[in-house]
């Protein structure tokens, strides 16, 4: 993967795990959802900027994976964007303080030792 292309589809990727983020957000401002509450919620949905700000970044992710798609293998890009995992941990720990266990980081070392595999010639 040449180096214009991974940049892409490192946009893609944080595109995606802003929206993960932004969702986040709005769905802690909604609160739990119960059988009583929600059809509410679901109306709320349309009216809660941070979920809405989330599904533009997915949105926008989702353009730039496309645009990644027509310029690089399947074989290669899908695999390639499980880089995901990695950012989204990272912004759970920093925006949510969620832990990180030592099998966490294992997997999210295996993952990045993958994309590595994946994406070398």
């Amino acid at each position: 993967m040449a180096g214009s292309e991974f940049a892409l589809l490192l946009v893609a990727v944080l595109a995606s795990s802003l929206g993960q983020v932004l969702l986040k957000v709005g769905a802690l401002q909604l609160g739990q959802v119960t059988a009583d509450n929600a059809l509410g919620h679901i109306l709320r949905i349309a009216t809660t900027p941070a979920l809405l700000a989330g599904l533009f970044a997915y949105g926008a992710g989702a353009i730039a994976y496309i645009l990644v798609l027509t310029r690089v293998n399947l074989s290669i890009a899908a695999p390639s964007a499980s880089i995901i995992y990695f950012f989204s941990v990272l912004a759970g720990i920093f925006f949510f303080q969620e832990s990180l266990s030592v099998g966490r980081a294992i997997g999210l070392g295996l993952i990045v030792c993958g994309v590595i595999l994946v994406t070398s010639r």
